[in-house]
């Protein structure tokens, strides 16, 4: 009777091994997602960053006088590329969305800036890259809710706390980036 109790024992020791392991991979993977889907978000957000400075020439063109603008644009996208979080990324991408929207209020001063060929064709790829980072934020923000609700649940959320996983943060939109700026290239 005691043979059985022992492989009894060991069997069950077995299966919750084999079940603490598949979990932990489970947790793991999903913590793999949410690096690569945020590395896509950095992507997105550089290429955007990229598109920057020959937005900024094509404006400076015709609006020199605007430096306070051009300085701002500078420095939050020199912030968004010294960001080594996501939490300092997602600061400095609401400040980059800022201080484009403000550049681009002003281009409302200037009806020969929205006819120029050069600045059209920055402003749509500029679009482009905004719907990537929508795209690429909702699904880095799909792979952070898989991951933080394996982390929370029972019984991966006794496996995630003695291996030391913690939440991801949301990438969220900053209260005032909600906000849809008015600018009207109709005129």
């Amino acid at each position: 009777m005691g043979k059985k109790i022992l492989i009894g024992v060991v069997v069950v020791v077995a299966l919750l091994l084999f079940q603490g392991v598949s979990t932990y991979n489970g947790i793991v993977r999903k913590d793999v997602a949410v690096n690569e889907k945020w590395g896509q978000v950095q992507n997105v957000l550089q290429r955007r960053a990229d598109l920057i400075p020959n937005l900024v020439q094509s404006v400076k063109g015709y609006a020199a006088h605007e430096k306070e603008i051009f300085e701002n644009v500078a420095a939050a996208r020199a912030k968004l590329a010294g960001a080594r979080t996501p939490e300092d990324a997602m600061k400095a991408n609401a400040e980059v969305s800022s201080a484009l929207s403000r550049l681009l209020l002003i281009v409302e001063n200037y009806p020969q800036l929205k006819a120029d060929q050069t600045f059209v064709r920055l402003m749509d790829e500029l679009a482009g890259a905004e719907n990537r980072i929508a795209v690429e934020r909702m699904r880095y923000n799909e792979a952070v809710g898989a991951f933080n609700t394996a982390i929370r649940v029972f019984p991966s959320s006794i496996i995630a706390g003695m291996t030391g996983f913690r939440a991801k943060p949301f990438f969220e939109a900053e209260t005032r980036a909600k906000e849809v700026p008015k600018v009207d290239f109709g005129k």
